[in-house]
């Protein structure tokens, strides 16, 4: 089961005891804040929890699956998320 952004706006309003509509616009706000950032080729680095960072991959080559045919991937960007060494330990206290 996977926590969607209403199950966190709930959780900010029951947490900071605000209107659902206050919430909805501080999660909103963060997140733009998370893209844009992002966006810009920054990377965000949020202290217990992890860094984000968007990363270049080259061209490579690659096979089609249904043919086996030989291709050439195209070089992309793709964005990577490193748990904190103090996230990683609590997930793996509690299993």
């Amino acid at each position: 089961m996977a926590m969607t952004k209403a199950d966190i706006v709930e959780r900010v309003t029951i947490r900071c005891g605000c209107t659902r509509k206050e919430a909805i616009e501080y999660v909103e706000t963060m997140f733009r804040i998370m893209k844009n950032t992002l966006e810009s080729g920054e990377e965000i680095m949020v202290s217990g929890f992890g860094k984000f960072a968007v990363k270049q991959k080259n061209a490579r080559r690659g096979r089609n699956p249904q043919t086996g045919e030989a291709i050439t991937l195209d070089p992309r960007k793709v964005l990577s998320f490193k748990a904190s060494p103090l996230l990683r330990k609590n997930i793996n206290l509690n299993p």
